[in-house]
């Protein structure tokens, strides 16, 4: 079973996937050692991820592990055709997802895969896992756990944790340090900045570029968007992440008056209404706006859509507001979706294969833990992290110090101190 766009794109997915999977030196090492031990025999994994070649090479890994899967798109516009196809076609792997799905369809693929009954669930943003909470409980007594990759995900999880709502375990994929401070720095500040370039053909050197949130992508963002010559501004509500970012050498300073001198601005928080009526009406004529956290509430599309006299589409996935008063006009890209992967390809595979390896060795924790774990979710195991981190400098012949026994003593020592 699948549904894709076309299966003539098969040839094109699979050598793209193969490219993909070069840089992808841990997730390989962990293919080889699953192809061996069969972790997951005998295990239904139903997954809800971005659709990429990165995603493809996980999944090739848990298939060479034994998991039966079911894939579909984690975000209407971020599946690449070409990969479902080949997943579908190619390697036998269940894929539900079409770019430009409409909600209905979405949530169609999103129950293809819970129709499969999974003993895993692996998410990019908890839909899956908020699915079978609200319209497929009958699926809980099967499921032993799942993983979540992706910040928005995690908070969502930690609510439904908090009023005692998460009915099985989660593993926080994202909060693992191999992730996080890798794939959301590195990954999304690259990835966010390809997705704005593609879309507009901007040049960015002399705009001001506002960006919104300073968390681990908004961090990465900033920080490649002032290094191809751009003037940012950081706005933030988190007083210690505004005074790092003040430190940074970044201007801070509050949405309203941010926007005011914005020539691009992007929306990193997790939040809604991050940009709303006041904000669009202090606009100046020819913004760009987007976003790149998870959800496309950031940008309250509704109110602007009100101020809107017409709309148009001067470019693929850049839609042109044009206002009733004074006929100022604001572009905003790729629907208010993740502009990384609606107008680009996403993370560079060399960083996924890093996250990618904590999902796999993520599900692997919660199923040798069965049985063990509460309703809440958990974090990545240190010692998990630094397997990763290790092979992750060997696959890049980069070699480390190794501590003396006495400095180990040491610094496990209460005893000495200065002599």
């Amino acid at each position: 079973m699948y549904d894709i766009k076309d299966k003539k794109l098969a040839e094109k997915g699979r050598k793209r996937i193969e490219w993909a999977g070069k840089d992808m030196p841990v997730l390989a090492s962990l293919s080889k050692e699953y192809a061996k031990t069969k972790p997951f025999k005998g295990v239904r994994i139903g997954a809800c991820l971005h659709v990429t070649t990165e995603t493809a090479n996980l999944m090739l890994a848990l298939k060479a592990g034994g998991a039966t899967l079911r894939l579909c798109a984690s975000n209407p516009l971020s599946t690449q055709d070409d990969v479902a196809a080949a997943l579908s076609l190619e390697y036998g792997i269940e894929t539900f997802a079409i770019k430009g799905e409409d909600n209905k369809t979405y949530f169609k693929h999103l129950n293809a895969v819970l129709d499969f009954k999974p003993h895993l669930t692996m998410d990019d943003g908890a839909d899956l896992v908020s699915e079978i909470h609200k319209n497929r409980t009958d699926l809980i007594k099967t499921i032993v756990g799942g993983t979540e990759e992706t910040t928005t995900g995690v908070i969502r999880l930690k609510a439904m944790a908090k009023d005692g709502a998460l009915r099985f375990p989660i593993l926080a994929v994202n909060e693992a340090q191999t992730k996080h401070l890798f794939d959301n720095r590195y990954g999304t500040g690259q990835s966010t900045l390809d997705g704005i370039i593609r879309a507009t053909n901007k040049l960015i050197a002399g705009t001001t570029f506002v960006v919104a949130g300073y968390g681990w992508c908004g961090k990465g963002l900033a920080k490649r968007a002032e290094g191809l010559g751009a003037r940012v501004i950081v706005t933030e509500i988190n007083p210690i992440r505004a005074l790092e970012a003040m430190m940074d050498g970044f201007r801070v300073m509050p949405m309203k008056e941010a926007v005011k001198r914005a020539d691009v601005i992007c929306t990193l928080t997790g939040n809604r209404d991050v940009l709303d009526t006041p904000h669009f009406e202090a606009m100046k004529d020819g913004c760009i706006i987007s976003n790149s956290g998870h959800f496309d509430v950031e940008i309250n599309l509704k109110s602007l859509k009100k101020l809107a006299e017409h709309t148009d589409s001067p470019r693929p996935l850049v839609d042109e507001y044009t206002f009733a008063k004074g006929g100022k006009k604001i572009y905003v890209l790729g629907e208010g979706r993740l502009v990384n992967l609606a107008t680009a390809e996403g993370h560079p595979a060399s960083v996924m294969d890093m996250s990618f390896a904590n999902q796999a060795l993520g599900a692997q924790f919660i199923l040798d833990n069965k049985g063990k774990l509460e309703n809440k979710v958990y974090v990545i195991p240190e010692e998990v992290d630094r397997r990763i981190a290790q092979k992750k400098l060997q696959s890049l012949e980069v070699k480390i110090d190794v501590l003396t026994p006495v400095q180990t003593k040491y610094l496990n020592s209460w005893e000495e101190g200065t002599s």
